[in-house]
């Protein structure tokens, strides 16, 4: 049974959340580090891989958000943090860029339980070329002991990039059913956030895989490009595995934007809706 950090006593708080945030396989795989949260963090850019890009060898949009969930807004050394909206726009697929940084992440403003962020992801190597832009909206749901400290650890796995890595979704504990359906695995540890819960990271990466899938099924080709992802973020994952129900709808024939609309539920729990996520897509090769 996973303990939720608001438990935790004061004395043994900032050494839980650094085994909790070193663990967190999100941030982690991905290769992003936070000098909010490290000392040690001399490198907030992200080195693209090729399983972080989708079919069409366009960047894909979970892997966008997880550079920046929210946007902006207080470290986990400030507060316990609980997502609420993620609003993505994608401006360039990225294709030809080797690396990313996020830029430009700050509070819009901070209220006694609400705080609003934004930021933008742009080409490390070329900072003037932007890649895409975050707004977020997130809520305090605890508070943190005063005085925590940045961690001196170093939780990335500086991953290099080799043709037999698997999909992300597989990473993540993800799989299609027989039944047609796009599921994340039970709740584990390195699947969780402090509090216990489904982070955002398999959330975001399950959604946009089933998303995809679905667009490809409707527009009968996987050369795909999402440009907006918007995910809500909606109770807490408390056991799994998480189910994604989801439909996708076009414009019209001939239409080169495919729309999909997404709900991730949690099957122990009552079958609960966790989450939300909406996408726009783009067929490749098609301009308006």
């Amino acid at each position: 049974m996973l303990e939720d950090i608001r438990n935790t006593s004061p004395d043994e708080y900032w050494e839980t959340l650094r085994q909790r945030w070193g663990g967190l396989l999100s941030y982690r795989y991905i290769g992003r580090q936070f000098s909010s949260m490290n000392s040690s963090a001399t490198d907030d850019t992200v080195t693209l891989r090729h399983d972080m890009r989708n079919a069409s060898g366009g960047i894909m949009a979970s892997v966008l958000s997880i550079c920046s969930p929210g946007g902006g807004g207080p470290s986990d050394l400030e507060v316990v943090p609980n997502p609420v909206i993620n609003s993505l726009q994608i401006l360039d697929d990225a294709r030809d860029v080797s690396r990313i940084a996020v830029v430009d992440a700050h509070a819009l403003k901070v209220g006694s339980r609400m705080y609003f962020g934004r930021a933008k992801i742009v080409d490390a190597d070329n900072p003037d070329r932007t890649i895409a832009l975050i707004d977020g909206q997130g809520a305090s749901i605890g508070d943190v002991p005063p005085g925590l400290q940045r961690f001196e650890d170093d939780p990335v796995e500086h991953i290099e990039d080799s043709a037999d890595l698997p999909p992300l979704w597989q990473v993540f504990g993800g799989n299609r059913r027989d039944d047609g359906h796009w599921a994340l695995s039970e709740l584990r540890v390195e699947l969780a956030s402090p509090d216990a819960a489904l982070h955002v990271g398999p959330q975001f990466v399950i959604h946009d895989t089933a998303g995809m899938d679905l667009a490809a099924e409707l527009a009968g080709t996987d050369q795909l490009q999402a440009e907006s992802f918007h995910t809500m973020f909606l109770a807490r994952g408390k056991k799994g595995p998480f189910r994604v129900d989801g439909t996708a709808s076009r414009s019209g024939i001939g239409s080169n934007r495919i729309g999909v609309q997404l709900t991730l539920h949690d099957e122990g729990n009552d079958d609960r809706a966790i989450s939300a996520a909406s996408m726009v897509l783009r067929i490749q090769g098609n301009r308006d």
